[in-house]
């Protein structure tokens, strides 16, 4: 396989992934690192630094539309960004002292973790939740939009959501993905926020985290702008397509669906990990 017929593979491959990480709301990083890995066996440091230079491309436009419409909560992203930073700047240093058979594994992990919430029902906000007294301090109550006009919510469990993300932006350091699952936990289990804020909110804090995990990678030489390149232009072309499906697709089938993939990607990066193939 030459130089062309590798890229337009793996471009291919993150079109693919950037589409289902849309519909599915889990980031495409989370399906082109094993992409890379199992089938272009390509090291999963270079695999997580491509993945993450295409999770600031992707982030970034679709978190200025958000923050536009009202929807994410800028005062918790930022808040929330300092423990999602340190941690991704501490997964990134960890990367290099880590066996790439051990960084399989967790990401396998990860995997099933991420398949487990995605079934998992998320809980509806309690509109009449007394205002927890830390987050009015910090000012993180809100509003969104909503049908009937502004819908206003209180943020709860602002500690355990900052150590929560401090693990999130870890593991996105690490692995080099948008930490969705943990950022599920943070934002919709632990901080109760809509799910409609809990989503965009956690978009556009990604990019951000991204961003910080890629500097270390950078410097470390990490990134290949010849395997960058293709990941991230197919992974931003999937995003847009899988945005404009996602209102005409069953949800709950393509939640189906996509579960048994990454379950299955999950029990083989664990498997190729355990055994020393990555």
């Amino acid at each position: 396989m030459n130089t062309l017929e590798f890229s337009v593979l793996v471009w291919l491959g993150s079109i693919s992934a950037g589409l289902l990480g849309a519909l599915t709301g889990l980031g495409g990083g989370i399906v082109v690192i094993p992409m890379l890995t199992l089938l272009f066996a390509v090291d999963i440091r270079y695999a997580a630094g491509a993945a993450l230079i295409s999770v600031i491309a992707t982030s970034s436009g679709a978190a200025s539309a958000y923050v536009r419409d009202g929807y994410s909560n800028l005062r918790v992203g930022m808040f929330l960004e300092v423990a999602t930073t340190f941690g991704a700047l501490a997964g990134a240093a960890l990367a290099a002292y880590i066996s790439g058979s051990r960084i399989a594994v967790i990401f396998g992990v990860v995997l099933l973790f991420s398949a487990y919430l995605s079934f998992r029902k998320r809980r509806n906000p309690r509109s009449d939740a007394p205002p927890d007294r830390l987050a009015a301090w910090l000012r993180l109550d809100s509003t969104y939009p909503a049908p009937g006009g502004l819908c206003s919510y209180h943020v709860q469990g602002v500690p355990p959501a900052f150590g929560l993300m401090f693990v999130a932006g870890t593991l996105s350091g690490l692995l080099g993905i948008g930490s969705g699952a943990v950022k599920v936990l943070a934002l919709d289990w632990a901080m109760h926020l809509p799910f409609k804020v809990s989503t965009t909110t956690s978009n556009f804090m990604i990019g951000v985290t991204a961003a910080a995990s890629a500097g270390v990678y950078l410097s470390r030489g990490y990134i290949d702008p010849g395997l960058a390149m293709p990941v991230m232009l197919g992974v931003l072309i999937g995003s847009l397509v899988g945005a404009r499906v996602l209102e005409k697709v069953d949800s709950a089938a393509l939640r189906l669906v996509f579960c048994a993939v990454i379950v299955v990607l999950g029990i083989e990066m664990i498997f190729n990990g355990l055994t020393g193939r990555l």
